[in-house]
């Protein structure tokens, strides 16, 4: 079972583990962010390209057995 720790140790800890952290620039996490949202459009673009050419594919092939 671990050992309880006392708040006020434990908020110092995380204040000195925070202080190691390498935090990202503003240029770095706007280029990122815009990036992700590239990412999204190229994702959304494909799968609705895709949903749209396997759904004729699926019309075809169902009404060639009707």
């Amino acid at each position: 079972m671990m050992a309880k720790t006392n708040p006020f140790k434990f908020l110092e800890q995380v204040r000195s583990e925070t202080s190691k952290v390498t935090w990202p620039t503003r240029r770095e996490t706007m280029v990122s962010t815009f990036m992700v949202f590239v990412m999204v459009v190229f994702a959304a673009a494909f799968f609705f390209v895709a949903d749209q050419v396997l759904g004729y594919v699926v019309g075809l092939i169902m009404n060639a057995r009707v």
